[in-house]
């Protein structure tokens, strides 16, 4: 999931999720690094995920990992370029469960209404980088289709900018393949994910400010390293 730039909350007062408790723990706690490990076992039995790049997300402070996304599964795959903590959106209809939605807060997600801006789910966002948190926000927004990166959201650069945070440029290869949209069970291909050179938060004015076209810049200089990524990790998987 990923966030525009602000403007009016449009979410609707019923949105699922709506003003949940959302608490940052840092803290990689027993029952989290069990379901991680859990998790990330049976992604990796199932597509052999092979990562290159993993140095460049930083080991402490601020970051937004911003991976492309072609398929549902991907945001798991972002567990592989790092062992810290990860804190990400969800699309907020997963909070009709109740309890899948308490699981999901408990494991650093949270949720975001995708047809507007949803300022609850940006301050949320801000406040896990504020706190030195590792974020995982997919900056096309939806899933698409096709090889080409293109119309980012500009959230990943608004934040960025916000919080000093570094993003990290993140492609993920063979993931559309494997599960693309309407598929329920995925099918077993091997999964190529590239990590880029983080980019730099946008430069301030010398009255400390961002100005909209310095967000802007940002955020086209990321689609180009996105699709570097991208290119590099759908051609690592030889099945293009």
């Amino acid at each position: 999931m990923a966030l525009s730039a602000p403007g009016p909350d449009h979410r609707p007062p019923s949105a699922p999720g709506r003003h949940q408790e959302f608490a940052i723990e840092p803290t990689r706690k027993l029952p989290y690094r069990a379901m991680r490990i859990i998790f990330t076992t049976l992604l990796g039995l199932w597509f052999r995920p092979r990562v290159a790049g993993s140095e460049h997300v930083p080991l402490s402070g601020p970051v937004i990992l911003a991976p492309v996304h072609r398929s549902f599964a991907d945001f798991g795959f972002t567990a592989f370029c790092t062992r810290r903590k990860l804190f990400f959106m969800a699309k907020d209809s997963l909070w009709e469960n109740k309890w899948l939605g308490k699981l999901l807060l408990y494991v650093g997600a949270f949720p975001v209404h995708r047809e507007s801006a949803d300022r609850e789910a940006l301050q949320r966002a801000e406040e896990v980088l504020r706190r030195g948190q590792c974020l995982v926000l997919f900056p096309e927004g939806t899933r698409r289709e096709g090889p080409a990166i293109e119309n980012l959201m500009e959230g990943a650069a608004f934040l960025s900018a916000r919080t000093g945070a570094p993003i990290v440029p993140i492609g993920i290869g063979g993931s559309d393949l494997s599960m693309p949209k309407g598929r329920v069970i995925p099918k077993p291909y091997t999964i190529a994910v590239v990590v880029g050179p983080a980019l730099s938060p946008p430069a301030r004015t010398g009255g400390g400010r961002v100005s909209r076209s310095a967000v802007h810049a940002s955020t086209e200089d990321l689609a180009g390293k996105l699709q570097a990524v991208y290119d590099e990790a759908r051609s690592r998987t030889g099945r293009y």
